[in-house]
């Protein structure tokens, strides 16, 4: 192995690792705390996290595996699998966030009529749809044999071997990508700024009354004065930084990779095989960053991790201590005998 393989094995290896303990403890945050499992959003961000976790422990080790034999690792019979769901859980994931941003959308631009058009009915049917939408393309892909180990990626996904069908697989990859990368990536921008534009609107409301308040009150303390003015700096750049992050992660992450497959289709342009598992790392990334973008970092998140952690503290202090206690009063009967 060359010093790139092995940083790249060692990139796969801490993405896998992060990735496992993130979204597990999502999972655990979502199955401790009714409060989660009531909002519809949980539902989103469960299947996200389902889509991960799978992600995970299916196509992450196969592809370190890859790297590091250079070679198909286990039969074709695997290989098809797992290409078949690395093909539905990317589909599945980007349209996961998409239905995220949608029902952030409904929730701040129509906030006196969300929960009667964001019900836990009309989550199930968006979920019903992604997952429809999702399974049928690799389902087209495995019946006319268009997954297998590509080399260029050192896993197994969509993949043609046969000269005769490149026309179709172009099209067929063309398509795939625009219904899943584009659309959700267009829903995304769509429904973010429209909220970014509701979000600045309020600040500016917010801003008046408090430049308002700052000129009546003139025996206020200067202090006072300056954390009133950088709170309200800090309002305006709150939202822009949450919906770049959403924006953001999602083009960073799937963009370098899909664009990656499109040029690839060119048989003018060579693509580096290394560039081709950093691409392939770079998507891989997103399954580490959802926890923390859509999950872990809101404050009720926080604090059910927090909770769940002190409990495991507690108990095992609890267990230490009777332990403690139960082991000096053996040694006292030692002592008396």
């Amino acid at each position: 192995m060359s010093i790139w393989e092995v940083i790249l094995a060692f990139v796969v290896v801490v993405l896998m690792l992060v990735a496992l303990l993130a979204n597990v403890l999502v999972l655990m945050c979502f199955l401790y705390s009714a409060d989660i499992r009531k909002q519809v959003p949980g539902l989103f961000i469960l299947n996200l996290t389902f889509c991960n976790l799978l992600m995970t422990v299916s196509n992450m080790p196969l592809t370190l595996a890859g790297i590091i034999y250079k070679s198909q690792p286990g039969g074709d019979q695997i290989c098809h699998i797992v290409g078949f769901l690395e093909t539905f859980l990317t589909t599945n994931s980007m349209l996961s966030m998409a239905a995220l941003s949608i029902d952030r959308w409904i929730a701040v631009v129509f906030p006196l009529s969300y929960h009667s058009k964001m019900r836990y009915r009309d989550a199930a049917l968006i979920l019903s749809y992604t997952w429809l939408h999702s399974v049928s393309f690799p389902i087209v892909a495995a019946s006319l044999s268009w997954v297998g180990f590509h080399h260029l990626y050192a896993s197994c996904t969509l993949y043609n071997k046969r000269p005769e069908d490149r026309m179709q697989f172009v099209i067929f990859t063309g398509v795939f990508h625009t219904l899943s990368f584009l659309l959700s990536l267009i829903v995304l921008c769509f429904t973010y700024l429209k909220v970014l534009k509701v979000a600045r609107f309020h600040c500016k409301r917010i801003d008046v009354i408090t430049m308002q308040t700052l000129v009546l009150l003139v025996d206020i303390h200067p202090s006072v004065r300056e954390r009133c003015l950088e709170e309200q700096k800090r309002r305006r750049q709150r939202a822009t930084k949450k919906i770049s992050t959403f924006i953001g992660t999602f083009i960073l992450c799937f963009a370098p990779y899909v664009i990656t497959r499109l040029v690839e289709l060119s048989s003018v342009v060579h693509i580096n095989s290394h560039w081709g598992i950093i691409s392939k790392c770079l998507a891989y990334s997103k399954v580490v960053s959802d926890p923390f973008v859509y999950s872990l970092l809101r404050h009720q998140y926080k604090k059910t991790w927090k909770d769940i952690i002190n409990k495991i503290l507690k108990r095992s202090s609890i267990n230490s201590s009777a332990l403690t206690s139960e082991s000096h009063d053996r040694n006292i009967l030692q002592l008396n005998e």
